[in-house]
């Protein structure tokens, strides 16, 4: 009686099943992290221009200071478009990236699972 070798199998089970999954995942972890790394980013300058706004706003102590304040909000407002159009660039750029990984991903793992089947049916 011959014993049934079952490392084929586990090998085969992890490579159709198990090593893609890991990737996904993988993948997954990846994008979220630099999401919220973009996102927490994003947050802090909105946080700091705020802050300095209206710290600026505080120190106003006279109708010419709150004139030049009034002013300069333009400028911190066409800052603010470019700092949220360059947020919303990065978080397109980091989803891109993943949908093309993922395509890759995918296709490498249908492939793998045709050849698998293609060595299953000439095996039987």
């Amino acid at each position: 009686m011959s014993a049934f070798d079952q490392k084929p199998l586990n090998e085969q089970f992890h490579t159709l099943f198990v090593a893609p999954v890991q990737a996904f995942v993988s993948l997954g972890v990846d994008a979220s992290e630099k999401l919220i790394s973009a996102q927490l980013d994003a947050q802090k300058a909105y946080l700091e221009m705020g802050l300095t706004q209206t710290r600026q706003l505080i120190e106003v102590k006279d109708g010419a200071e709150l004139k030049a304040y009034m002013e300069g909000q333009q400028g911190v407002a066409k800052n603010f478009v470019e700092r949220v159009k360059s947020d919303a660039d990065q978080v397109s750029s980091i989803q891109r990236d993943f949908l093309s990984q993922s395509q890759k991903l995918t296709e490498q793992n249908v492939q793998k699972a045709q050849e698998a089947a293609q060595n299953f049916s000439k095996s039987a």
